[in-house]
């Protein structure tokens, strides 16, 4: 495992067990960006990097008892948490890295991610990634429950121009990566970007 996931698994696992509890008003900023991805009965979804399976239930409520629901995430004790939570009846939770997912290509019809875009060690590469598992016309959320802006000020630090999140950043990248970025919110009660795979 390289640094970089060492580093992410650290940081998880040490705030697992009380994560929900940090973050306990989130759930409705969830259910609306879960709501933005324009899931029908019956889709497949992947939540990338789902921590305690925040989203997996309004993903469920979006594509009902036929539709397919994947966790993925690198920190067992997030889905320990999740389980802990009862999450694991809205969607089958897997321990898998999102760089290397396994799935089949063109499985899914759209990808949740809250929170991953900083924590992947090659954004270009590991959002291609991403894309390989999404059908042409599949969507993509990158979301976080609050903006950048908040979350910098949380976090007691400045926002840089380098931040991949940057809407000047985070097109192109989407962009080099097989999606196309179709709109883009940033501010204090929520992150949310939306883009469609390509080709």
């Amino acid at each position: 495992m390289s640094d970089d996931h060492t580093h992410v698994q650290e940081f998880f696992t040490a705030r697992a067990a009380d994560w929900d509890s940090r973050f306990p008003d989130d759930g409705p900023a969830y259910e609306a960006a879960a709501g933005e991805l324009g899931l029908r009965r019956g889709d497949r979804v992947l939540d990338a990097g789902c921590g305690t399976g925040r989203a997996l239930t309004p993903l469920r409520a979006a594509v009902g008892p036929s539709g397919t629901v994947v966790g993925v995430d690198l920190t067992p004790a997030m889905l320990e948490a999740a389980v802990r939570a009862g999450r694991d009846r809205d969607g089958r939770l897997v321990l898998a890295d999102v760089a290397a997912l396994p799935l089949r290509s063109a499985s899914v019809d759209a990808v949740f991610a809250a929170g991953l875009v900083a924590h992947l060690p090659r954004p270009e590469e590991n959002l291609r990634e991403l894309a390989r598992v999404v059908r042409p016309g599949g969507t993509l959320a990158l979301f976080h429950p609050i903006g950048r802006a908040a979350l910098a000020a949380r976090q007691g630090r400045r926002i840089t121009p380098e931040d991949l999140r940057a809407e000047p950043n985070l097109g192109p990248l989407l962009t080099s990566s097989g999606w196309r970025m179709t709109s883009y919110v940033d501010e204090d009660s929520r992150f949310l970007a939306l883009a469609v795979r390509q080709g």
